[in-house]
């Protein structure tokens, strides 16, 4: 098993910054791919960043180019997502994903370990 902790989680108006972090613990390798994905009320959860386990093949959701950047720290078994330019748009249930493969998937169904999420509400 892989246990997911999320956490830096706010309120924050448009155009700030927010940092999140995810620590993993269990069963976690380095070899694990990890990804990070945000439901708002009343929507589908939507994929929004991930990264392979050597950090460098990244995958990012359109919406998010150029604005947000996922890393991980394989000695701390963290992963950040740093978001600048936050939207009234990001506003969302931000959560945490790991699967035992070294590839990004943006499916959730893809995704076997879950953590229970951290709210990020962007005001305008």
């Amino acid at each position: 098993q892989v246990q997911l902790v999320e956490s830096g989680g706010g309120l924050v108006q448009a155009g700030g910054s927010l940092r999140l972090s995810c620590a993993a613990s269990g069963r976690f390798a380095v070899t694990t791919t990890m990804g990070w994905f945000r439901q708002a009320p009343g929507k589908e959860r939507e994929f929004v960043a991930g990264i392979g386990w050597s950090g460098g093949s990244t995958v990012y959701a359109d919406s998010v180019k150029g604005r947000f950047t996922i890393s991980r720290d394989n000695a701390k078994n963290t992963v950040i997502l740093q978001m600048n330019s936050l939207k009234p748009e990001d506003t969302a249930v931000y959560v945490c994903a790991a699967r035992f493969f070294d590839s990004v998937m943006t499916a959730p169904s893809a995704y076997a370990y879950w953590g229970q999420g951290t709210q990020v509400t962007v005001s305008s």
